[in-house]
């Protein structure tokens, strides 16, 4: 007696599962017996590390070189926007220059030249019948009053017997003498500016000003215009 064909054909099916089930397996036996063997390769080879090692050195060399072309452009756009900003701004840039030259010269790193005022200032004859005599002699506070007035009305460089003034100098009395910077000057004190002379003189003579106050204390007092003063640096002051 045959047997019906419905079961033939489901022995055959079963069997297309059983082998595929053993191609699966032997195909996931295979793959992970190639990856645990090139991991130990990989562990035990010491080519293959440093291969792995150059390659990661490669990346991180690439994202560096990425990382500094990038601030390069940016460097660049920089450099591009100063050059516009330094074209546009030229006229202003020659007055910094201007500005720089001058507070040099305020500052005495340069030698100033030009026309100024000469002023004189001694001390008075002694009266007997005064009871103070100091009434009668120049003060720190007279020299300063003279040079606070001549910086107020300009002056590029003031100097007090030939020593140069600093923007930090310090004048002292000491009886009959007085020091500058640690340098001691007796009467009569010269004092002169380079500056406009009658702008000068005028800051000076306007009444109830310096002029008048040194008058009313019987300081001795003369005034110049000079053509041409000339003042070291003071540097210049320094090395002598």
């Amino acid at each position: 007696m045959k047997k019906p064909l419905h079961l033939k054909s489901g022995k055959f099916k079963r069997k297309q599962l059983i082998i595929l089930i053993v191609c699966i397996a032997t195909g996931f036996m295979i793959g992970y017996s190639f990856k645990l063997t090139q991991n130990q390769q990989k562990a035990t080879d010491p080519y293959w590390n440093q291969e792995d090692s150059y390659r990661e050195e490669l990346i991180e060399q690439q994202e560096r070189n990425k990382e500094l072309a990038e601030e390069y452009y940016s460097l660049q756009n920089k450099m591009r926007e100063y050059e516009k900003t330094f074209a546009e701004n030229e006229e202003e840039y020659e007055h910094l220059i201007e500005e720089a030259e001058r507070l040099r010269l305020v500052l005495g790193y340069l030698p100033a030249q030009g026309e100024g005022i000469r002023v004189t200032l001694k001390d008075n004859e002694y009266n007997p019948n005064s009871t103070n005599p100091n009434d009668y002699i120049v003060h720190e506070f007279h020299v300063l009053s003279v040079i606070n007035e001549l910086k107020i009305s300009g002056a590029e460089a003031i100097s007090i017997n030939g020593h140069r003034l600093k923007s930090n100098s310090y004048i002292r009395c000491n009886g009959p003498v007085i020091t500058v910077d640690g340098k001691q000057y007796p009467a009569p004190f010269v004092i002169e500016a380079v500056g406009n002379s009658e702008t000068l003189v005028s800051s000076l003579k306007i009444t109830g000003g310096v002029f008048d106050q040194l008058l009313n204390d019987r300081i001795v007092v003369t005034l110049e215009e000079r053509n041409l003063i000339n003042m070291p640096t003071i540097n210049d002051e320094i090395v002598s």
